[in-house]
């Protein structure tokens, strides 16, 4: 599998990578045992950067991508984590955090926090967890609504640790394009992860984000390809970005749809090549959380897509612009 070097740095991903939401028990529990032969297809695929959260099940799934990759060389993958939100332990374990999206038990509370101190603390808390020495990659995650905290205290923070050699390459993970456009601009991040908003369905980010990273050497590694489903399997009661998706949106993606069969190339494949044509685009990271949509992933990923498949999705008004 194609290998990339964030920015200008010396940290590198492979063009597919795992992102572990999933059998962080998003929405659904993942046994342990899925959990673990989801990373095992994902190694055996080529797979060679793997993203996780404190955020994903309340550490679970740190806890579960540390676990898989113990026995794998430490020098042969690129492992990313992400800063901004403590996990506090409660006192009592009372329910579940299907409130936030995961069906862990609510053993902890999230404590939004882009303090250094708060920085310090996230990163060698996911140490433990990971069960490393090191992070190659660390992100601000979702600092939307927290970005004077973020950019005066936790950026500095991680452009300390990244110059001390304690962390590889610094970014910021975020579902919109304006913020993480001010961090390229405003920061010598080394790369962004955007979700969702570089898309088959939304190419927002060609609108700013994507021409400041080339214009300045940086990386984008873009998240959400499907937006939440829709690319994967248009149809009624689909979502679109975790809600159910509008008609208009649903008629769009089934056009998608045709155009893409219509050149033998199922619509997932072309949703994961679609960003990889721009020369900012290091790594397209796909959420699974089994053996078998690991495999898909990485099939869907290898396939051919012509260029008169691209040529013909903007004939039909379906595509507003992008890399040729």
């Amino acid at each position: 599998m194609r290998q990339n070097t964030l920015g200008r740095g010396e940290v590198r991903v492979s063009g597919l990578s795992f992102g572990s939401a999933g059998i962080g028990n998003l929405y659904t529990p993942v046994e342990p045992d899925q959990a673990a032969a989801a990373v095992d297809a994902a190694w055996d695929a080529g797979i060679r950067y793997f993203d996780t959260a404190p955020h994903y099940g309340l550490g679970l799934a740190e806890r579960r991508v540390g676990e898989a990759l113990r026995s794998r060389p430490r020098a042969d993958y690129t492992l990313s984590t992400k800063v901004g939100r403590l996990l506090e332990p409660l006192p009592f374990a009372d329910g579940d955090d299907l409130d936030n999206g995961f069906a862990v038990r609510a053993t902890h509370r999230r404590v939004w926090d882009f303090s250094a101190d708060g920085v310090a603390r996230s990163i060698d808390d996911s140490l433990k967890r990971l069960g490393t020495d090191r992070i190659d990659m660390v992100y601000l995650h979702d600092p939307d609504h927290h970005l004077a905290e973020a950019l005066g205290q936790a950026y500095p923070a991680l452009e300390r640790l990244r110059a001390e050699g304690v962390v590889g390459a610094i970014g910021a993970g975020m579902n919109q394009t304006a913020a993480l456009t001010r961090f390229l601009r405003d920061t010598d991040v080394d790369v962004v992860l955007c979700a969702g908003r570089y898309t088959l369905l939304d190419q927002s980010a060609l609108t700013e984000l994507l021409p400041e990273a080339a214009e300045r050497g940086k990386s984008v590694i873009v998240g959400g390809v499907f937006n939440s489903g829709l690319l994967a399997d248009p149809r009624p009661g689909q979502t679109y970005d975790y809600a159910a998706a509008p008609p208009a949106l649903l008629e769009r993606a089934l056009r998608i749809k045709s155009v893409a069969e219509r050149h033998g190339v199922p619509l997932r494949a072309a949703a994961i090549a679609y960003p990889l044509r721009h020369p900012a685009v290091a790594s397209v990271l796909v959420g699974t959380r089994s053996p078998g949509e690991v495999q898909d992933a990485a099939h869907m990923y290898g396939l051919t897509v012509p260029d008169a498949l691209w040529d013909d999705l903007r004939a039909e008004g379906l595509l507003e612009g992008g890399v040729r």
